[in-house]
């Protein structure tokens, strides 16, 4: 982990980026995963936003998002209707950080580095005095399951400690909590597009200094 670091999106970055996320989500359709052209847009719109892990120039590492009004009580959503493939509803004097993606190369895992990106971005929430931090999480653990129960029994499970899933586990010893279940959040046959919509509220938040 010393020898890694941890940095803000640059257009350069976005080559690299693109073919992570196809090692990251092997899965996920091609078509629906972020391309180079709109990492480039990211980077153009909101980079203080995006935290790209580097060992030596290899990118390794990713955890992206944008700012944006969100309501909680209403949470069914498409992730690019609501932030945009290329950031372009990203609202500055948005509430809510809403993360768009969190990666680590396989031969990366297990260093601590998915919680220091999620810590990042908190800082980043904490900084720009946001409500807190909302993302849609993948639950690639509900593949297993997904002939024996519901999404929203599987999530629970996990959240009681019952079962172990790989993205929400660590999300939740990061100190997220769950808000329920999201259908056809993103295209994933084993898994059927189920996510979860995890919160994170920063302690630190001044309703009447919001900006």
């Amino acid at each position: 982990m010393d020898a890694l670091r941890f940095v803000n999106l640059l257009p350069e970055h976005a080559g690299q980026l693109a073919e992570l996320q196809k090692i990251c989500y092997p899965h996920t359709p091609l078509e629906a995963l972020y391309k180079e052209h709109e990492f480039v847009a990211h980077a153009g719109v909101f980079p203080e936003g995006t935290f790209v892990v580097l060992d030596g120039g290899r990118v390794v590492g990713v955890g992206a998002g944008v700012f944006i009004d969100f309501d909680i009580e209403h949470p069914d959503h498409d992730l690019d209707e609501l932030t945009g493939s290329q950031y372009e509803n990203h609202n500055p004097d948005g509430e809510w950080y809403y993360g768009t993606e969190i990666g680590v190369h396989p031969d990366y895992r297990g260093r601590g580095i998915a919680r220091r990106l999620y810590d990042l971005r908190k800082e980043l929430v904490i900084r720009h005095n946001k409500r807190g931090f909302v993302a849609g999480g993948v639950l690639p653990g509900y593949a297993r399951y997904r002939q024996q129960m519901s999404a929203q029994e599987y999530v629970d499970r996990v959240v009681a400690g019952e079962f172990f899933d790989s993205t929400l586990s660590v999300q939740l010893h990061n100190g997220f909590s769950v808000h329920g279940v999201l259908k056809d959040y993103f295209p994933d046959k084993q898994t059927g597009g189920w996510a979860s919509l995890i919160v994170w509220e920063n302690p630190a938040y001044r309703q009447n200094e919001h900006g």
